[in-house]
């Protein structure tokens, strides 16, 4: 454990960071099993609809920094890929 207030306090930060992170990336994996489900049963209205869900998520996850923007450019470039195999 931090021997000093200031650590103590980046220790503390570090957690709910941590956590928020943990769950805005939870959120993306979920969305992306709903497209690729939707993908699966060929879907097209529900596809569409969770891979708009789905970028939305990248793309705040990136502006806040959870997420690196090229690792966003390429997992919605590759889920946008399936979608135009499906229709």
């Amino acid at each position: 454990m931090a021997n000093k207030k200031s650590a103590e306090k980046r220790y503390r930060q570090s957690l709910v960071r941590r956590m928020r992170n943990r769950q805005v990336k939870s959120e993306i994996r979920n969305a992306v099993k709903k497209f690729t489900s939707g993908i699966e049963k060929k879907d097209k209205e529900a596809s569409e609809a969770a891979l708009q869900q789905v970028q939305k998520l990248m793309d705040t996850a990136a502006g806040k920094g959870i997420l690196h923007p090229n690792t966003v450019a390429r997992k919605k470039s590759r889920l946008s890929k399936k979608f135009q195999a499906l229709s």
